[in-house]
């Protein structure tokens, strides 16, 4: 029996997905991630934009073209947030954000008529712990907690994964610590929050810090960056610098419109800290550009926050309304025409900010983890996350590169054979 596990979305998702591929294997499915023909298809969702949710709609069509005698299963943050457009259409069962188990409960029973239809329960207080997730040898993704509590006024996350809550600090190290990949990135919808009764984040970097595997953290807050924290990250052996850290605008009144609980001058400092703690520190972001209440002196603050903060990179995309959120009650959306022009200016921006930031590292030496090998490169991340380049076939082993020049998205690399 063959499955297709199709995710759209997060990191999340994708970890939430491996836990589904997993079963399904132990179920006796050969399972694939791409579309393509099979007997099941498990199709989870995204709904944090409108294009999100179009597209997953789109893909139950896909699957039905793949094979009209399918049975399929629909879960995630849109079938979350609206099941009704999932139901029909070759639509066995339509599950939501949690409780993904019940996805494999529903392919044990052998699609018992009793979970026909949509099985959406109301949101949980307690996390759900899901099966490890398919073995990844490169890079691997440990979920270690889900929700928000945050409720920024453009975000309609909150209301469909509910309120934030995390897997035990025992529980999340053993995975980490027993993960054969060469690198881990720790995820979560809002890993700044973790918490395990009074233990936190910083907890879990110090309960794994022995670990073989080189640990990567997902996208964090400006309120988890302290000293406490910062020291727990240096004392892990393997640590990426990479910090996503979430900015979303670089205006004062942009932000308190967001509901983002933070200055530019608090970000900007708590980027100072990160660099004084690790001098070659990755520093990623995610801008929304366009938001309602945006002017253009207000974009320009974004765009001078781009160079002030030394982004490596930026990850910009335009507002997107969602119904059901604050920002969508109280705000009349700007023409698109504005929130493309921003977009395109902010993208060339953070691309000049980009090839700044890997130059300072043309003659120095990084840690390679290996993952593809193509067109005679082998390409692979630094722990500072800059895209590297080698020019020979190598074994997917870490090893010690020298960056030579900047090239394609990223830098090219030799190994350093002394």
């Amino acid at each position: 029996m063959k499955a297709v596990v199709y995710t759209l979305g997060c990191k999340v998702n994708d970890v939430e997905s491996g836990s589904i591929i997993r079963g399904l294997e132990e179920l006796g499915y050969s399972v694939s991630r791409e579309m393509e023909e099979a007997d099941v298809y498990v199709i989870n969702t995204c709904a944090v934009t409108a294009e999100a949710e179009r597209k997953s709609r789109q893909t139950v069509g896909k699957a039905l073209k793949c094979n009209s005698d399918a049975k399929i299963v629909v879960c995630g943050c849109a079938s979350e947030k609206s099941p009704e457009p999932f139901l029909g259409k070759g639509v066995f069962s339509v599950t939501g954000a949690q409780k993904k188990n019940a996805v494999l409960e529903i392919v044990r029973s052998g699609f018992d008529e009793r979970y026909r239809g949509a099985l959406i329960e109301s949101i949980g207080l307690t996390y759900e712990d899901m099966r490890t997730p398919e073995c990844l040898k490169t890079r691997n993704f440990v979920k270690i907690q889900d929700g928000c509590n945050r409720f920024c006024s453009y975000c309609i996350i909150p209301y469909l994964r509910g309120r934030s809550r995390s897997r035990s600090v025992e529980s999340a190290a053993k995975e980490i610590l027993e993960s054969a990949a060469q690198e881990t990135v720790v995820t979560g919808i809002d890993i700044s929050e973790y918490r395990d009764g009074e233990r936190d984040l910083a907890d879990l970097l110090l309960a794994v810090k022995d670990a073989d595997t080189r640990i990567r953290l997902g996208s964090i807050e400006v309120s988890l960056i302290n000293e406490r924290f910062l020291q727990a990250a240096k004392s892990v052996k393997r640590f990426a610098p990479q910090f996503h850290l979430s900015l979303q605008s670089g205006s004062n009144s942009v932000l308190k419109s967001m509901n983002r609980h933070y200055t530019r001058e608090e970000y900007l400092e708590k980027c100072a800290m990160i660099y004084e703690a690790f001098p070659n520190a990755a520093i990623t972001t995610d801008i929304i550009v366009g938001f309602p209440t945006e002017t253009e002196e207000d974009f320009y603050d974004s765009l001078r926050i781009v160079e002030e903060a030394g982004f490596s990179q930026i990850h910009a995309f335009p507002y997107s309304p969602r119904e059901g959120t604050n920002a969508y009650k109280r705000y009349r959306e700007l023409p698109s025409h504005v929130k493309k022009e921003r977009v395109e200016r902010i993208l060339k921006k953070g691309a000049e900010q980009k090839t700044r930031y890997i130059s300072g590292f043309v003659g120095k030496m990084l840690e390679f983890v290996p993952e593809t090998y193509e067109n005679g490169y082998t390409e692979g991340y630094s722990e500072n996350y800059i895209r590297l380049y080698v020019a020979a076939e190598l074994i997917k082993l870490p090893v010690r590169v020298r960056v030579t020049r900047i090239f394609k998205d990223g830098a090219e690399a030799v190994v350093e054979t002394k």
